[in-house]
């Protein structure tokens, strides 16, 4: 392990402190998964999107893709932080803390454990004009999806078996309310348009309404997300799109009937992303406080 000699404890103390915020918090979880990946796919997982903004500039995660981001996923890695600062100060890096914060979460509920390669540093820089143009978005159609894993070589079926990270959590009504509104996205199962249709009715006013990503089982990392998008159930239009087109339809139907297929397969692609773009030696710093860099000036 790579904190054995310096911090033997460390992912003992990490899995401690996640185990019991997501039992006060079972929202944890999800925004813990959606947090390492918006991290990782801007710039590599570097713990960049955990910097707060300051007078001289815009951080990473105040950036409109961002914005949503749910505060319970950053209060877990600040407090598995603060743990590890006070048995090992100055040892242990944010980017890791938040790479294994998110395995134990995703094992927490039901999902895959998965080997998590630890030794990254944490980012010396963070801007919200990085994040622009390079993440997924609801409405986004295949071939954007498919090019925008592809330039940080994903393949199709890696981007498919990422997508079932969308078995837990929510969205807001914002990132889906033109569907069910749409009668011509007949993709849609209409029982569930009109449902939709009903809890969103009021997003304009109250931007916070949501919807679970999964409508069977929202709380219980499965391949239940697979199945739903057979259905007509699939909650954004990127995630409908992939039950739809020739290239990740038969990938779609295999992990719903095989849910050890997807959880072999998003083990692989979830170690694959935790080393993209990593910082090693200089080109990073292992920081004090997850929301600020040692030194203000950088």
């Amino acid at each position: 392990m790579y904190y054995q000699k310096r911090c033997p404890k460390a992912e003992q103390i990490v899995s401690d402190v996640v185990t019991s915020k997501q039992i006060a918090t079972p929202t944890t979880a999800a925004g813990a998964l959606r947090l390492f990946f918006h991290d990782c796919f801007v710039g590599g997982c570097d713990a960049s999107l955990l910097i707060s903004t300051n007078a001289f500039n815009r951080a990473e995660r105040d950036s409109d893709d961002n914005i949503s981001l749910p505060g319970d996923a950053f209060d877990a890695v600040v407090r598995a932080k603060t743990a590890l600062e006070l048995q090992c100060p100055g040892v242990v890096s944010c980017a890791d803390v938040l790479a294994l914060a998110t395995r134990d979460l995703v094992s927490m509920l039901g999902g895959p454990f998965f080997d998590v390669r630890l030794g990254r540093k944490d980012a010396l820089a963070s801007t919200a004009a990085s994040v622009v143009g390079n993440l997924p978005s609801p409405n986004m159609t295949i071939d954007q999806l498919i090019s925008i894993f592809a330039k940080r070589k994903f393949t199709v079926q890696e981007m498919v078996a990422l997508s079932g990270a969308h078995t837990v959590g929510f969205s807001h009504c914002n990132e889906f309310a033109s569907r069910p509104r749409d009668a011509y996205d007949p993709s849609l199962n209409p029982q569930f348009a009109q449902a939709l249709q009903k809890a969103c009715a009021n997003y304009v006013k109250d931007p916070t309404i949501a919807a679970f990503n999964d409508v069977m089982t929202p709380g219980k990392f499965d391949n239940m997300y697979y199945q739903n998008l057979l259905r007509g159930l699939g909650l954004l239009a990127s995630d409908t799109v992939l039950a739809a087109d020739p290239r990740t339809k038969p990938i779609v139907e295999l992990y719903a009937a095989n849910q050890t297929a997807f959880f072999m397969d998003f083990s692989h692609v979830m170690e694959k992303l935790s080393v993209f773009g990593v910082k090693t030696g200089r080109k990073g710093e292992i920081r004090r406080r997850c929301d600020e860099f040692n030194n203000l000036s950088t």
